[in-house]
């Protein structure tokens, strides 16, 4: 895993361009601490700095490779987990290897294949090619968008990087946001390609992006696509299985100490037995590790979103498995802390933020970065398998819009924090249902499928395009900002097609969520984790945190001149600051979360805003 960034100018020798280019790089520094490198030549420039995984001595990058007499050189982000069968298979083919690396195989597998290597790739990657013998640029992004990549087009070229800080860092790129920008960072739409920031872009998932003298062209290699089920339940079950035990088995390689992320759902307990029966059989033991808050399990209270907490089904997994397991309890003011809200906006370049679940994640990866390279995640699982309540809710599976919209205002309230001459400026609702339109339009439906079938269908395209992407970014920036490299064993996209084809009587077939994942693995977790119903990501229910967010919200209102009350309404955070905090509403509490993000965010960007 690592981070990498790049630039071409057609008109420029970029070898003069040595500061914007180390510039760049260093923005990366906590994607990569181990190792940085630079290429420059003519009109390219590429950067790299390092978290080095797979053959610790010999992956450095940028790498090179000389052909025709020319150079092509390669920065790569990610992991291809069947990199063993393509280097035989190029191995074959005479190609001679001077690595264990897996970023050679994939320089190889370009020269062999040229941009059609993605199809032959399993794994999550980001990865750009410079082929001096053609004087063309090469991006490719992995078919689920795991690893985030983004590009800025300038007159004779284009930005590149694994994050827009990077990007942002050149002299070329503007730090400017339109309203258009606005609306895509107020809604969980995650328009495919929409970065935000005016001029840039994402690589969308499952694409290739290739620039040269004549410009800018894409191509898509992979998409999700409807195709008839015919395999009955007992096959459907043991494929599933069968796939996780090689997806895990694949994902379990690395030359550095990996771990399990463990919440004691049915998601991540599947994924930490699995990985305890395999690396059982060499005598090795699983470590696990789960966050929980001060006080949490002896004084939680259920709710509409989470009926139990976590802790004791998180127990239950590591004793069965017997993981080396850690939990790491947090408190409500390392939570609320100012620093650790600037070290979550910095790694999202964007107030994008889900309150103190996002802080949590991100001293979870903290703490187990001292102890671990690699972590495997339960990430994606709701939407392959159909986890969510939206998925079971009559009114979300009949409703126009993006299911997890349906109520989102009863679960967290209903906000009226901008101001609103900006909000009707906006006008989200036009914007979501016209994003909500085009996302449709493009799911197949398959031929004698009934109505409800169909619209399941729909429901769960929006999940595995849309949704689902929302929180591969999040995971990926909190994890990389502390170097840690988290895999997603449930977005390999052969588990992601043969679950999206399977119907919807099949996913639910015990009237459960997740039928199929539960069954497929019912023999290696706890009675305990098959039997519990669905639960989010912890978030604290300790009031003291709502009183210090309330006081740091207070102490922003004292700031008359801030540019962040260009956005929102004064009077409508005050009244949040003085809300009750014991029972305070769960709009008020997201209000107080989003203006401290956004402050920050302006502090730290100082971005443009185009508000008309």
């Amino acid at each position: 895993m690592c981070g990498i960034t790049g630039w071409i100018s057609f008109d420029r020798e970029l070898r003069a361009e040595r500061e914007t280019l180390d510039a760049m790089t260093e923005t990366m520094e906590c994607r990569g601490p181990d190792d940085r490198g630079v290429w420059a030549g003519g009109p390219a420039a590429l950067g790299h700095r390092r978290l080095a995984i797979i053959d610790l001595p010999g992956g450095r990058q940028p790498m090179t490779v000389e052909a025709d007499g020319k150079t092509v050189a390669l920065v790569y982000s990610g992991e291809a987990y069947n990199f063993t069968e393509l280097k035989a298979e190029l191995a074959s083919r005479g190609h001679r290897f001077h690595t264990d690396s897996d970023t050679e195989v994939v320089l190889h597998g370009y020269l062999e294949w040229g941009e059609a290597v993605a199809e032959r790739l399993n794994g999550m990657y980001a990865f750009a090619i410079w082929d001096e013998r053609v004087q063309r640029l090469v991006m490719i992004r992995d078919r689920m968008g795991i690893k985030p990549f983004y590009y800025y087009e300038t007159p004779d070229g284009v930005l590149f990087g694994s994050e827009p800080k990077a990007i942002l860092a050149n002299p070329l790129a503007r730090r400017s946001v339109s309203l258009d920008g606005l609306r895509e960072l107020l809604t969980l739409v995650k328009t495919p390609g929409h970065a935000v920031w005016d001029g840039m872009k994402e690589v969308e998932p499952g694409t290739v992006v290739t620039v040269d003298r004549g410009g800018l062209r894409t191509h898509t290699y992979w998409k999700l696509e409807t195709r008839p089920h015919e395999d009955d339940r007992a096959t459907t079950v043991a494929r599933v299985r069968e796939l996780l035990d090689d997806i895990v088995r694949r994902q379990l390689v690395a030359d550095v100490p990996r771990c399990m992320l463990l919440s004691g759902g049915l998601d991540s307990s599947a994924l930490t037995a699995i990985a305890a029966r395999q690396l059982g059989e060499v005598d090795e033991k699983v470590h696990s590790f789960a966050v929980d808050f001060v006080g949490q399990t002896e004084n939680f209270v259920a709710d509409d979103l989470r009926g139990t907490p976590d802790t004791p089904y998180v127990h239950d997994v590591a004793r069965a498995s017997g993981t080396l397991h850690q939990d790491i309890v947090l408190d409500a003011r390392s939570l609320a802390d100012p620093e650790v809200r600037a070290k979550v906006i910095r790694a999202r370049d964007l107030p994008i933020s889900f309150g103190d679940m996002d802080a949590s994640l991100y001293q979870l990866f903290k703490a187990i970065r001292e102890h671990s390279t690699v972590a495997l995640s339960g990430e994606s699982a709701d939407e392959v398998f159909g986890g969510y309540k939206q998925f079971f809710d009559e009114d979300a599976r009949s409703a126009d819009t993006f299911p997890w919209l349906v109520n989102f205002v009863e679960q967290f309230g209903d906000s009226d924090l901008l101001r609103p001459e900006l909000s009707a400026a906006l006008n989200v609702p036009a914007y979501v249902k016209d994003s909500y339109n085009t996302a449709v339009a493009g799911v197949q439906r398959l031929d004698g499928e009934s109505d409800f079938e169909y619209r399941m269908r729909r429901s769960s395209h929006l999940h595995l395009t849309r949704f689902v992407r929302v929180l591969l970014d999040r995971k990926d920036r909190a994890s990389m900002a502390v170097g840690l490299e988290v895999r997603v064993p449930f977005c390999d996209h052969r588990l992601v097609e043969y679950v999206y084809n399977a119907p919807w009587s099949l996913k639910s077939f015990d009237g459960r969520e997740k039928s199929l994942l539960r069954e497929a693995t019912r023999d290696v977790i706890p009675r305990s984790v098959y039997d519990r119903v669905k639960s989010p990501y912890p978030s604290t229910q300790d009031p003291e945190y709502v009183t210090v967010l309330q006081g740091h919200a207070k102490d922003l209102l004292a700031r008359t001149s801030h540019p962040v009350f260009d956005l929102i309404d004064r009077d409508g955070l005050r009244r949040a600051t003085e809300a009750s905090a014991p029972q305070i509403p769960r709009a008020s509490r997201r209000d107080l979360e989003y203006s401290l993000d956004l402050a920050i965010w302006l502090d730290l960007y100082k971005p443009e805003l185009k508000l008309a």
